[in-house]
């Protein structure tokens, strides 16, 4: 399980006083995945959010006339889900131990009711998802200009 001091290297996390940190890490427990598993799907409802110890994940995306695209894989001291914190709190994209996973799961039903009772919690810790959103964002841009830029640059 993570202590409050281990929270304090992974992004979401970072910006807590040490005190919200441990409020934290009391939502928390060690998972694993095998290699192959789906974690969620695109559209499904979004609980969970999980810090990665080791292994990858694969997230991907469904594009018209190739399937399950990639656009990004994480790995050790990344996290994994933010959908969670956003209504109507559903998956956007799909994710897949690419290996086996070890991971921290977080309870995400408690970490909204203690962003929502306490917005000095709640405030850096959405800022720091926000973070995570954005990055996401351009990784997902970049793979997809890669897919589909014009032939004739190639």
């Amino acid at each position: 399980m993570a202590s409050a001091d281990q929270l304090a290297s992974i992004r979401p996390f970072g910006r807590l006083t040490p005190e919200h940190r441990s409020l934290i890490a009391t939502t928390a427990r060690d998972v694993a995945f095998p290699a192959g598993a789906t974690i969620f799907s695109d559209g499904q409802p979004a609980h969970g959010c999980w810090a990665i110890g080791s292994g990858q994940i694969a997230l991907g995306t469904e594009v018209p006339g190739r399937g399950l695209v990639v656009v990004q894989t994480l790995g050790p001291g990344e996290v994994l889900g933010w959908s969670w914190l956003v209504p109507p709190y559903h998956w956007h994209f799909t994710a897949t131990a690419s290996t086996e996973v070890s991971a921290v799961e977080f309870d995400t039903a408690r970490l909204r009711a203690l962003a929502d009772s306490d917005p000095a919690l709640g405030y850096p810790l959405s800022l720091g998802l926000f973070e995570i959103v954005v990055a996401r964002l351009q990784n997902t841009r970049s793979r997809l200009l890669d897919l589909y830029g014009s032939p004739r640059d190639r």
